[in-house]
């Protein structure tokens, strides 16, 4: 399996390399779709600038990447093309690693509930065989690397990369169970743009399921691990943040980063929700919808909790996808994180509706974004309505398509109820434990 994935990097390196010597590397730099105000390039660049000179790089209302980036990029600008080519590489890497582990999780569950004759006997096609699990893990990696959003989101050196790397090594960790690992990454994660706080309670639900710890509120266990890790989350982020301030020796940078993420000042036209809406709305209403804007990110993650508990690494997927969608500045690079993960639930594609036409309307819209810009802002012969249309319609696309397999998850929550027949039972014991080396690996 290492030989598949050493060359789908080789070819994803040279794809960047070879577009950031291109004339397109330019025009994918200045795209709204790639680049946000908190992500752009240009930006740093000038943060940079400012910094070099002795001066605050929040002082003005350019800058609003977190000191960790700017101190960064402050040793390494000249090697800035290497740095994100790298980060694809890790978070590629960390993915594929990560669901490897999964698959293992999963594997061994499976066998034990064969073992219990615990299948019901209409479930067999929603049962994963060593087979079809053992190529998971590389298509979760080609995916990501090889995603026209990751690659753009490279060329155009989007901070966005960057974010993506950072979760999937509290994927990583996660999955792993190392619950310090885990909470530092998250702790990164949130410091660098505050929504994957969310991901506290997936993860939270997996570590307790590793542990074997049940997620009752009278549990004392299910307090006690939950105040630990809490506190490695909690510490992780207050040392994270007062190195910012020493490096900075100023505290300039919440309301420049945090507060800029929260109160949405700079409507630039991006492929979220929150530009339009704000533009056209009269200035005393402003800040309660902020306000409801924002709750909508967060307001999802307590009913998916009680929902899909015995399914965390999909609560986690689903989390993303939430943030990627609902955030206030979102690019393609945080699309391009979740759609990654589609491999793992391959099963379940059988039961979704419509997705040959799901899969149409995302790439015709992805499409249409460079084309109703230039109508909008070169030709003028369309305005912002058609823009935003296009993004409405895009945005409808992400929902439809997140939210069926979230619906179809259930169907496949039945494998591990009812009795089954024991020609279902001995039959996908044949099929588990043939010997081949690939259920060797799983093992």
């Amino acid at each position: 399996m290492a030989a598949p994935l050493v060359l789908g990097v080789l070819v994803a390196v040279t794809v960047r390399a070879v577009l950031y010597r291109s004339s397109l590397a330019a025009f994918i730099s200045d795209r709204v779709e790639v680049s946000s105000p908190l992500s752009a390039w240009k930006r740093v660049v000038e943060g940079l600038s400012l910094l070099d000179l002795g001066v605050s790089p929040y002082s003005g209302d350019i800058f609003h990447e977190t000191p960790l980036i700017i101190y960064l990029f402050h040793f390494l600008i000249e090697y800035a093309e290497l740095v994100f080519m790298i980060t694809d590489v890790l978070t590629a890497v960390a993915l594929y690693l990560a669901i490897q582990d999964f698959n293992k999780v999963v594997f061994k569950k499976q066998k034990l509930l064969i073992e219990l004759d615990k299948y019901a006997a209409d479930v067999a096609e929603l049962i994963r065989t060593p087979i079809e699990m053992h190529y998971i893990p590389l298509k979760v990696a080609l995916f990501y690397l090889l995603n026209p959003y990751t690659v753009m989101s490279c060329v155009a050196k989007s901070t966005c990369a960057i974010n993506n790397t950072i979760i999937a090594f509290f994927f990583l960790a996660t999955m792993k169970g190392s619950a310090f690992l885990s909470a530092i990454f998250l702790a990164l994660a949130t410091y660098q743009s505050l929504y994957p706080l969310t991901l506290f309670a997936p993860a939270l639900l997996y570590l307790l399921q590793r542990q074997f710890i049940p997620v009752k509120l009278k549990s004392k266990g299910f307090w006690i691990y939950t105040t630990q890790y809490a506190a490695l989350y909690l510490c992780s982020l207050v040392v994270i943040i007062c190195l910012s301030f020493f490096l900075l020796s100023s505290w300039d940078f919440i309301p420049s980063v945090y507060g800029f993420i929260l109160s949405v000042p700079d409507l630039t036209p991006n492929i979220g929700l929150f530009w339009y809406f704000f533009a056209e709305m009269f200035e005393h209403f402003s800040l309660f919808f902020v306000c409801v804007f924002q709750i909508n990110v967060f307001f999802y993650t307590i009913p998916l909790a009680v929902k899909l508990k015995e399914h965390p690494i999909f609560f986690m997927f689903v989390q993303i996808a939430i943030i990627s969608i609902f955030k206030s500045y979102p690019t393609v690079g945080d699309i391009a994180l979740y759609m990654a993960f589609l491999p793992v639930w391959s099963h379940l594609y059988r039961f979704l509706r419509n997705i040959f036409i799901l899969s149409c309307m995302l790439i015709v819209c992805s499409l249409l974004f460079p084309v109703l810009w230039h109508l909008w802002i070169y030709a003028g012969s369309a305005n912002s309505n058609f823009y935003y249309a296009i993004t409405l319609t895009f945005n409808v696309g992400q929902v439809e398509s997140d939210l069926q397999p979230s619906m179809e998850i259930s169907t496949a929550a039945r494998v591990e109820h009812g009795l089954g027949s024991q020609e279902l039972v001995h039959t996908m014991k044949a099929v588990l434990w043939r010997q081949n080396p690939v259920c060797e690996a799983l093992l």
